[in-house]
């Protein structure tokens, strides 16, 4: 009815429904592939296998996070973001952290395992991507979602191209570099949901928070 804050329309619960599943399917494909990276990483001897690793770890606990938040009011929403987006960060900081310590002590990788695991990688984050596609452009919390997705994929085609430069070089660089872009990505994504998620935080404040749906089942 007019002015109830709390009414959702049978379109917005079938979005919310839909994009539910959407979660919990990037959630058990981000899980399962960190579990096959990070052993891979230290079979391999790869920083950026490590970082798509940590990554794939922080996105399960993303994409748990708003499905715990999917239907709840802006301010909460915006909140999970905050978090979210932190954590991104830390990831971030700590994958240069751990480059910067290779760089002293450690040896080049496998190029053969960076390669194979990375395309494993590109092919998950590549359909998780398109999963989430739909969703892109709605509130902060949503859209940290497709950035993540987004930035895995990208990170990726790196880490194919870091295995590349190693077999071709016998150096780590390659790999170290690689690792620090991927970090790179992430802080850059947190700052920008950090931002977006203040903004909702601000409006919410002026305006009253607003129990809205999350997602629009007509989008496109």
């Amino acid at each position: 009815m007019p002015g109830c804050s709390h009414c959702v329309d049978d379109g917005h619960v079938s979005g919310d429904h839909v994009f539910r599943r959407v979660l919990w399917a990037a959630l058990l494909v981000n899980g399962a592939m960190f579990g096959i990276e990070i052993v891979a990483s230290f079979i391999g001897d790869s920083v950026s296998l490590q970082a798509d690793a940590l990554d794939f770890l922080a996105d399960s606990a993303n994409y748990a996070i708003s499905l715990f938040v999917v239907g709840m009011a802006i301010s909460a929403r915006a909140r999970a973001t905050l978090v979210k987006g932190a954590t991104m960060a830390v990831f971030g900081c700590w994958v240069i952290g751990s480059a910067i310590y290779r760089a002293v002590t450690g040896s080049a990788p496998d190029a053969g395992v960076m390669g194979g695991i990375a395309f494993l990688a590109l092919t998950a984050n590549v359909a998780v991507a398109a999963l989430l596609y739909r969703f892109r452009q709605g509130d902060s919390n949503m859209r940290s979602i497709w950035l993540c997705s987004r930035n895995d994929a990208v990170g990726n085609v790196a880490v194919i191209l870091a295995a590349a430069g190693v077999f071709a070089s016998s150096s780590r660089w390659p790999d170290l570099i690689v690792a620090a872009v991927i970090a790179g990505l992430n802080i850059s994504a947190a700052v920008h949901v950090i931002r977006l998620a203040r903004g909702e935080l601000a409006d919410a404040r002026g305006h009253g928070d607003v129990q809205r749906p999350a997602v629009d089942a007509s989008a496109g």
